[in-house]
């Protein structure tokens, strides 16, 4: 059984700011913001949520198939994900069109600025969550607005599990079509920022989008998550980052967390520290897909963390 992951492909240009935004950024001039930002280090980098979360299910051991729309300049990335053993079975180019293209400047802070180019993203609706696939779980993440509401109601469909992750493209989204995706999924996660703009969208509380739910998740960064579920809310503590390089992809690695311990049928407070210490390990290194570990050693680190084994 395998996990099918809905949403963006992208190329990454991860550039740094030697300093912080807000010493740059004038709050009373923001109408008429023009500002350069010195970036002496840049990285090309292999990314999108779709890639990152394949990839980082991938390093667990299970076999995520990855659905998406891309561009003609999809090649090396294509090279990358033979590479890892991860399917581009489901992944449909669109010569011409480009893969999506983020533009990311982070400061010393971890605040981010980002500029995405969507390209063939915006017709991810061109395809359709496969049946008698040995598809056990989904997840609808950042994706082209139309495919996002396709993928999730051919989920519901088929009786399909599925996480809605809306990401950065929830302000696509207006009250009664956030709901909808509240109705059909089986599961939802959100960072903070994002669980204060879904309740301002919708009205609802945090308890109250649970009750639509299996499980509702909402990351905390470095204060790690919490989980409500079955009337509860379940504290996930933060995992220790042995050094803090790079933020870009730590939500991504977290949401293949989630998967891995809904595949596998651990109960959501080891599920969750699965989640956090995966986001812990991204956050050690550059990029979204370039860290690496083993099983062996990804168990250990959960020892060291949180005093047991999974």
């Amino acid at each position: 059984m395998s996990a099918l992951i809905c949403g963006s492909m992208a190329y990454d240009t991860i550039m740094v700011f030697h300093d912080k935004f807000k010493n740059h950024i004038l709050p009373e001039k923001v109408h008429i913001l023009n500002v350069s930002f010195l970036v002496p280090v840049m990285r090309r980098e292999y990314g999108g949520c779709a890639g990152n979360i394949a990839y980082n299910l991938k390093l667990l051991g299970e076999e995520p198939k990855v659905m998406a729309t891309v561009g003609h300049d999809f090649e090396p990335y294509a090279q990358w994900l033979s590479q890892c053993g991860i399917s581009s079975e489901h992944i449909k180019i669109v010569d011409d069109n480009y893969t999506g293209q983020a533009y990311i400047t982070t400061d010393e802070e971890d605040n981010q600025i980002t500029a995405f180019h969507p390209g063939a993203m915006n017709l991810s609706h061109l395809n359709s969550v496969p049946e008698n696939a040995g598809i056990s779980i989904g997840i609808v993440s950042p994706d082209g607005k139309e495919g996002m509401q396709l993928h999730a109601e051919q989920f519901a469909e088929l009786g399909i599990p599925f996480i809605f992750d809306p990401g950065q493209g929830m302000p696509m989204f207006n009250e009664v079509e956030l709901l909808r995706f509240m109705d059909l999924a089986t599961y939802a996660t959100f960072n903070d920022y994002e669980s204060e703009l879904m309740q301002e969208r919708t009205g609802l509380s945090l308890e109250q989008m649970a009750e639509k739910v299996d499980a509702l998740i909402v990351t905390l960064g470095s204060k790690g998550a919490k989980i409500y579920t079955d009337g509860q809310c379940l504290e996930i503590p933060p995992a220790k980052p042995k050094a803090l390089m790079d933020p870009t992809g730590c939500g991504d690695a977290f949401r293949a967390g989630l998967l891995y311990g809904l595949m596998n049928e651990y109960d959501w407070e080891t599920t969750g520290r699965i989640a956090s210490l995966l986001g812990a390990i991204k956050i050690e290194h550059n990029g979204t897909q370039n860290h690496f570990f083993s099983l062996e050693t990804f168990q250990e680190r959960y020892i060291e963390n949180f005093g047991s084994s999974f």
